[in-house]
């Protein structure tokens, strides 16, 4: 099913009828519309193009040599394989190479990519690669850190755990110091 192809109320009364629920009782009577309207957002990254939220600017960064880095970008998605969600926080940075971006922007990029049905290792890699070939940085890095209702609430249920998954690309892979320079950055 496309992110055209919604589902209806009636999908999603079915679905509550199907738990055991009764659709028609009051306190379920308006959930199928909000149901509907919460998933239209929780899926909104796929309709959005995340070339076009990277506008560059070469004004004043041709010198700039350092990191940028911004960090506690929260993350709200869902994991492809429960529809269950995961949340917590990513730290994006880059080494501009005369081109910067609004910070801002960064932040629009990781909303992009977890309003999509995911798994937290594609993402993490998704929203490096997006910046490296949109803004062709000497150096990338993405570390996001997220807590998974699959893993807490079903299954093996512990409480508390986060996972986090790591993107290092172009000088940050050879280059020990300026990757541990990133990573004292990235951390809390």
């Amino acid at each position: 099913m496309s992110h055209n192809d919604e589902f209806t109320e009636h999908d999603w009364r079915r679905l509550l009828a199907s738990l055991g629920e009764d659709p028609n009782r009051p306190g379920l009577h308006e959930t199928p519309a909000r149901v509907s309207k919460a998933w239209k957002h929780w899926t909104s990254g796929y309709g959005q193009d995340p070339v076009s939220v990277l506008k560059a600017f070469e004004d004043g960064a041709e010198q700039y040599n350092e990191l940028i880095v911004v960090r506690g970008i929260p993350v709200y998605s869902h994991c492809e394989h429960h529809l269950a969600p995961f949340f917590g926080k990513a730290t994006v940075g880059y080494l501009p190479n005369g081109k910067i971006v609004g910070l801002s922007k960064l932040t629009r990029l990781v909303d992009i990519f977890s309003k999509r049905l995911q798994v937290q290792e594609r993402m993490t890699m998704q929203i490096a690669n997006a910046l490296m070939e949109v803004l062709e940085p000497k150096a990338v890095g993405v570390v996001v850190k997220c807590r998974h209702m699959c893993m807490e609430s079903r299954g093996i249920r512990t409480q508390g755990e986060e996972t986090i998954t790591s993107c290092m690309l172009g000088e940050l892979q050879p280059n020990l110091a300026l990757r541990t320079e990133f990573l004292a950055l990235a951390r809390d």
